[in-house]
């Protein structure tokens, strides 16, 4: 019988609350570990503090998300090639079997240039799995300020949907051996999340369970309440050799109280595990 698939809960599922609260939620809730966002808030950045926090709930680190959102463009330095590197030994240290990272912006030139090669040689030197994540278009007003104002000046309506990623939005142009699979990033971008499960095959080894509803936003949404066939990306993993890790990373920021934010997570985890049997 195969062994039953960890689900996790990303630390960036309790925001605005802090790293401490994720871990507090995991052990109180019966999630199997969780993902370390590291971005902005201090603990984050702070590898010891995070494996001390692990060892006082005894909640241990699936995986580290490295810092590569556009809002922790400056953490652990401006230069997003060490950082990638950085993070993998982060995981080493807490023992994390993988880091989920971004394809490079456009405008990461070199880190673009050496970002197949980089990752292939991480993965060659160390045990942990660096899983590429599939991502969406931007429209251009919203993320290219410059260009959308001279189009304003021009008359111009809204930018354009782009991709701001190198090679592409779609992971597998870049013909990696890893991935993750983020299903809010397949609404948002209009990709058919089995058709891309299919595409990445066993190198499927990172889900980020969450949903949404096809806006044109990062939802995030709890599993169910999208659009995304989340039941039968879970089956489908489920039924194979899936070795990886299962995390809900999901939006709680809307949350009106912390009961509600604690039945979000509630609910996350019995969707994952009713559809996660094997």
């Amino acid at each position: 019988m195969r062994p039953a698939i960890k689900v996790g809960l990303s630390t960036a599922s309790v925001y605005p609350m802090r790293t401490e609260a994720a871990f507090e939620f995991a052990a109180r809730l019966g999630y199997d570990g969780v993902e370390l966002m590291v971005w902005g808030e201090s603990v984050s950045q702070d590898i010891n503090a995070v494996k001390k926090l692990s060892q006082r709930y005894r909640v241990p680190v699936l995986s580290v998300h490295a810092p590569c959102l556009l809002i922790s463009q400056r953490v652990w330095g401006a230069n997003p090639i060490p950082k990638l590197e950085r993070s993998v030994r982060a995981a080493e240290q807490l023992g994390a079997q993988t880091v989920v990272v971004h394809p490079p912006f456009r405008w990461q030139r070199r880190y673009a240039e050496g970002f197949t090669e980089q990752v292939a040689e991480l993965e060659a030197a160390s045990e942990v799995l660096v899983a590429v994540e599939n991502m969406f278009p931007f429209r251009a007003d919203r993320f290219f300020r410059q260009a959308s104002e001279r189009m304003r000046r021009r008359g111009g309506g809204p930018g354009p949907a782009i991709s701001a990623f190198a090679p592409s939005y779609d992971p597998l142009d870049g013909k990696h051996a890893h991935y993750t699979l983020d299903l809010s990033h397949t609404a948002t971008a209009g990709t058919d999340a089995l058709e891309m499960a299919r595409r990445m095959g066993s190198g499927l080894v990172h889900l980020h369970l969450c949903d949404g509803s096809g806006l044109p936003a990062d939802e995030h949404l709890a599993p169910g309440r999208g659009t995304q066939p989340v039941v039968e990306v879970c089956e489908m993993l489920a039924g194979s050799d899936f070795a990886g890790h299962v995390v809900l990373e999901v939006s709680t920021s809307g949350a009106r109280s912390a009961y509600e934010r604690e039945s979000m997570l509630v609910e996350s985890l019995q969707f994952a595990r009713a559809h996660l049997l094997r």
